[in-house]
């Protein structure tokens, strides 16, 4: 059975280093990111002479929802080719969701495949300053307004995705410090790969 890996979370958590760093140590892996669609986003901010603020009414209106269904759609072309397809992608309202995650369910079976949800924990006060260092211009208003963007962001974990009997479709990524990183690395790598051995047999 193939599986589609969305590794999701708060902004500045971690995804797109561990997102790179998963699916090189898994097999038969199509990586894709829901920022390399960033650019097309500023050209549309760009053309309706709009401030570019991925925090804005515009965006939630005219662009957030269109970039995840592009993801989504590039994902389930490219479970065609390949085993895994793995996003690197916030979905932080999708997973919370339930008729969201129980709609893509749906469309994977179509494809033979499954649905594994990583989670990336970060510490607030490491997620703050990682953003300060990455120096982006998507966190130029989240950082001008921290107090007004933190409070609208949720760090629980999604445990609605969760289902005891099922060993891999909610996996937790603990990501405040390098020894919590390379743990969480290798146990999920070990669970992934185990759990597709399984499948394919």
């Amino acid at each position: 059975m193939k599986r589609l890996i969305l590794v999701t979370s708060p902004p500045a958590s971690g995804k797109t280093y561990i997102s790179k760093k998963l699916a090189k140590a898994l097999k038969h892996v199509v990586y894709l990111d829901k920022d390399t669609l960033i650019v097309l986003s500023h050209q549309i901010f760009k053309v309706m002479n709009e401030e570019v603020n991925r925090s804005s009414d515009f965006f939630e209106e005219y662009i957030r929802n269109y970039e995840y269904d592009a993801v989504l759609a590039l994902a389930m072309e490219a479970l065609e080719y390949d085993d895994i397809v793995l996003i690197n992608a916030p979905f932080t309202r999708e997973i919370r969701d339930t008729a969201f995650i129980d709609n893509l369910k749906n469309q994977l079976i179509e494809k033979n495949a499954r649905l594994t949800v990583v989670w990336v924990m970060t510490d607030v006060d490491v997620v703050k300053s990682r953003m300060i260092e990455r120096n982006s211009s998507r966190d130029t208003w989240k950082l001008e307004n921290w107090d007004e963007y933190i409070e609208g962001v949720d760090f629980s974990i999604p445990l609605s995705i969760d289902n005891p009997d099922i060993v891999d479709d909610l996996l937790l990524f603990k990501n405040s410090n390098q020894d919590e990183y390379e743990t969480s690395l290798k146990e999920l790598v070990s669970i992934l790969e185990k759990e597709q051995s399984l499948n394919r047999e």
